[in-house]
């Protein structure tokens, strides 16, 4: 999932750990340098739930040496790993270490024990201000509804359970939990164009294909952005981008210059695909897409355009016109270093997603896979089609 900022959701959750005696501490070694290696070049959240940490599941302090020995050869930063992985135990190692400090963006400890929250006091001092300021203590699951859209996460039912009972305890000595207050749901702006339909945008905007928003974005990142390094890799004030978002949903004009950031547009537009209602590939594709891996690499990109082929006039058009910008940014990786392969790690599930619940890990590669070769053979895979009004 996402975070409010656009960032990729990790989520660590200690009641899925089975017993110490029954673990490959190598393999899950592994397994935690393979996920983070698909999200540590750009900005990410981490989400910890500690309720189901117990002595029988944790992990031994000789492992927690070995693993913090790995990171610092090769990642030289253990600030995600080590806290989300045994917080109680191992504030006392996220200290330094560039390389997932600078774009781990948040860390939210989701039911904390007193025992925690004791360490973090003991060890605050040793720990800088600035990192200290990413962790957040979240009593409730429902606080974590102000930070990102926790039901799009997949949540251990272990840990629904808990919420669960914890609320009839709470609810039997008379202590509810707080009340999250969900406005009601607005009819649309005539100008909105965050979180509606591609078609309502066109309807509400004079049978234009191509989104105001998009269009807005692309033209000002083609004009002053392609150069850039780690475009796209980058998040932006959360509250800036809200005001803008609020600005474009009025139909009030918007100009980049005002704000002296270039990632804003960028992540602006991240944002205006992340909140359509249906994803741009459409959920229709999402089984084909997660195929591609099992086609011959010869024939790979034939199947994307024969997906691609498949799509409705508007997402065709809408989509070409992405995909030609992201070729643009690809073929200026010499300065801003985003290949087609980094640019593929960030839009691809900004493109396609499942229509319930979110992407599992084993769908990364191949919805990954499919954004690089759009990317990388744009011009062969959207030459053949035309469409009236393109």
């Amino acid at each position: 999932g996402d975070d409010n900022s656009g960032r990729k959701v990790i989520i660590f959750s200690c009641c899925r750990m089975p017993p110490s005696h029954q673990l490959n501490h190598t393999r899950l070694l592994e397994y935690l340098k393979y996920t983070l290696d698909q999200y540590v070049e750009n900005d990410y959240t981490i989400v910890y739930f500690h309720y189901g940490l117990k002595s029988l599941n944790k992990p031994s302090l000789k492992w927690l040496q070995t693993a913090y020995k790995e990171f610092d050869r090769k990642y030289v930063s253990k600030r995600l790993v080590l806290p989300s992985l045994v917080f109680n135990i191992l504030l006392t190692i996220p200290f330094s270490f560039p390389r997932y400090k600078k774009n781990l963006k948040a860390l939210y400890v989701v039911h904390p024990t007193n025992f925690i929250k004791i360490l973090w006091n003991i060890f605050k001092p040793l720990i800088s201000h600035k990192f200290g300021k990413k962790i957040t203590y979240l009593n409730y699951l429902s606080d974590l509804g102000e930070h990102l859209k926790y039901n799009q996460l997949n949540i251990p039912q272990e840990v629904i359970r808990y919420v669960h009972d914890e609320n009839l305890q709470r609810k039997q000595k008379g202590k509810l939990p707080p009340v999250v207050k969900v406005p009601p749901p607005r009819p649309p702006l005539p100008t909105q164009q965050f979180g509606v339909s591609l078609q309502y945008i066109k309807d509400k905007h004079k049978g234009e294909l191509i989104p105001p928003v998009m269009k807005e974005t692309v033209s000002y990142l083609k004009s002053k952005g392609l150069q850039v390094e780690g475009l796209f890799r980058r998040s932006a004030s959360i509250q800036t981008i809200k005001d803008v978002q609020k600005l474009y949903n009025q139909g009030k004009s918007v100009n980049f210059d005002d704000y002296h950031d270039i990632h804003i547009p960028a992540v602006i537009l991240k944002t205006f695909l992340r909140e359509l209602p249906q994803p741009l590939l459409t959920f229709d594709c999402y089984d084909r897409i997660l195929g591609i891996t099992s086609v011959e690499s010869c024939l790979r990109v034939t199947r994307c355009k024969q997906i691609i082929q498949g799509l409705p006039e508007h997402n065709y058009v809408v989509l070409k016109y992405l995909i030609c910008f992201l070729h643009m940014v690809s073929q200026e990786s010499i300065y801003n270093r985003m290949t087609a392969s980094s640019l593929a790690c960030v839009f691809g599930l900004n493109l396609i997603w499942p229509s319930k619940g979110t992407a599992s890990l084993s769908a990364l590669v191949p919805v990954n896979l499919f954004t690089e070769l759009l990317i990388d053979f744009y011009m062969n895979i959207f030459n053949s089609r035309t469409v009236p009004g393109e």
